[in-house]
């Protein structure tokens, strides 16, 4: 699939991985939706950036755990471009909880995850249905991570979040071929402020360290190395649907704790 001249709707991209995949997507003649639910400076930021790289852009506050919100986005996409090529489901959220403390979690922070890591996922899927098929050829990428693959992360509300995300990845794979393909990328650690925020800056630095002498690739995932596993998918994936590409440098390879 080529993207020049095509129209993407990137969900939570004022800033981290969704605004490194605007910027790229940019970089390649892409039309970019940017989305933020809170902030509004940084979206308008990243917009700008990207109309530097000579794309159209569009800027709309939604919440994707709202359906309305999600109908709405991809109304004022049509209306500005006339078309959806790709939507990226990037778009997240999570509560910092250490697997072991059972009672850190409450059963509204397991539906305030779930409403935004999957079910959001689920309504821009559907409000984008229609139009994406009219497109032809489009494709949607789930923002998943190797928290669904392994049950590991910040919290277990949030692997259980993208565990859930990994299996209806497959499901939407089924139901919305041929035009719309659909696949999911499953990042390990990314570097940056979301988890240097959520972890502090001691704990951060050191997993970081920790992360990359454990790599088979002795590195870590950043925001932009994701947004390229991302354009991968898209521009050189014509056969690939209902898959997950796992970006971790290979930490995953070590889960044994050998070490080379």
């Amino acid at each position: 699939m080529k993207i020049k001249d095509a129209v993407a709707i990137i969900t939570g991209s004022s800033s981290g991985i969704g605004a490194a995949i605007a910027r790229l997507f940019a970089e390649q003649g892409c039309h970019v939706v940017i989305n933020y639910s809170r902030n509004e400076e940084g979206a308008r930021a990243v917009a700008t950036e990207c109309e530097a790289l000579g794309v159209k852009t569009l800027v709309v506050k939604a919440n994707v755990a709202e359906d309305a919100d999600c109908r709405a986005l991809v109304a004022a996409t049509m209306e500005a471009f006339g078309r959806l090529d790709i939507l990226i489901n990037n778009a997240g959220t999570t509560r910092f909880c250490a697997h072991h403390d059972l009672d850190g979690l409450s059963k509204q922070d397991f539906l305030d995850i779930y409403s935004v890591n999957t079910v959001g996922a689920y309504q821009m899927a559907r409000a984008a249905e229609a139009p994406m098929r009219e497109a032809g050829t489009a494709h949607l990428v789930n923002m998943a991570s190797i928290a669904g693959l392994a049950g590991v992360g910040s919290s277990i509300a949030y692997a259980a979040s993208k565990g859930a995300l990994l299996t209806m990845t497959k499901s939407l794979a089924r139901v919305l071929g041929p035009q719309i393909r659909v696949n999911a990328i499953c990042p390990g650690f990314v570097q940056g402020e979301w988890l240097e925020n959520g972890l502090g800056k001691e704990a951060y630095a050191a997993l970081l360290e920790k992360t990359k002498a454990g790599a088979a690739l002795n590195d870590a995932a950043s925001p932009e190395t994701v947004a390229m596993a991302v354009l991968g998918l898209i521009i050189g994936g014509d056969l690939s649907t209902g898959e997950a590409l796992l970006v971790d440098g290979g930490s995953h390879l070590n889960a044994s704790g050998v070490r080379r």
